[in-house]
């Protein structure tokens, strides 16, 4: 990887409270953990809608001054009575085989992650940005578009959203894309369904699988969409909605082809979209 620059950012010492399986562990390329750390300094804030970075250790021969990945909060922090911050991250493990050799090849940052045990103790650094703001209008339409991961935002947010603006009232509609062995994240799960936080008037969730076990294997986004084509489109033309997508860049791209379908060409797209971003009211958040 490259980073940023010849330093990381500020860090601070902190130690896993917590990591557990959120999809089935017998197939290693589709393998997602949440994990729960405590940064143990007061001073360090963070908010739903951030990132916060974790330092892993160097790779052998690497020549790279620090490894630094980047991770989005997937619940809202807490704090303990000691004032010190807790904060959630989901991390898909990276398995994937070189097209050379044919050798597994392991994503350096999300196995040492994956393989973490509770009580461990790491180095975080930010926390940095805000991904998707909540509008101030809340009348305003919310469409959430998230593949994999990229639920992992959208979870910070709705909660965020049902407990400091319990009088929403705009449409909000989340779209979720997984592949078969992952439909449990954060979905469906008695103890933490998001559909808990809306009434069925406001907000609802469709989920749009792979027609594959493979993560590699496109997400079905057309047959999510099919039936809600023309209100997807109809809420776009509202100036109060707004549009945020999460995922990897093949999710950007595999939606920009399925908008472009809906709308009766790339140029129609294109240029709507140019019109969302212009107004503030696009915002994407793409996962290397």
């Amino acid at each position: 990887m490259t980073n940023d620059s010849t330093q990381p950012p500020r860090s601070f010492p902190a130690r896993l409270l917590a990591n557990k399986p959120r999809s089935d562990l017998s197939d290693a390329q589709s393998e997602i953990r949440e994990l729960v750390i405590e940064v143990d300094e007061p001073s360090f804030n963070c908010s739903a809608g951030q990132s916060i970075g974790v330092l892993a250790p160097v790779p052998a021969g690497s020549d790279e001054p620090f490894y630094l990945r980047w991770y989005s909060i997937a619940d809202i922090p807490d704090r303990d009575d000691q004032r010190r911050q807790s904060v959630t991250i989901c991390v898909r493990r990276i398995v994937t085989k070189d097209p050379t050799t044919g050798e597994e090849v392991r994503g350096h940052c999300s196995n040492y992650l994956c393989d973490l045990e509770s009580g461990a103790e790491l180095t975080v650094c930010g926390p940095k940005g805000i991904a998707f703001p909540i509008p101030s209008d809340q009348t305003a339409n919310l469409i959430l578009i998230g593949a994999g991961t990229g639920i992992a935002p959208f979870r910070s947010f709705i909660k965020t959203l049902h407990r400091q603006h319990p009088n929403w009232s705009g449409v909000v509609r989340l779209f979720y894309g997984t592949q078969t062995g992952l439909d449990v994240l954060y979905a469906n799960d008695p103890s933490d369904d998001l559909k808990q936080y809306f009434d069925q008037e406001t907000f609802a969730a469709f989920k749009a699988l792979s027609p594959a076990p493979n993560w590699a294997d496109p997400i079905a986004w057309d047959l999510a969409f099919s039936e809600r084509g023309n209100e997807l489109l109809e809420l776009m033309d509202d100036s109060k909605t707004y549009v945020y997508v999460a995922g990897r860049q093949e999710t950007r791209d595999h939606l920009d082809s399925l908008f472009g379908k809906l709308l009766g060409s790339a140029n129609l797209w294109s240029l709507k979209k140019q019109e969302l971003v212009a107004a503030g009211r696009w915002a994407e958040l793409i996962y290397k």
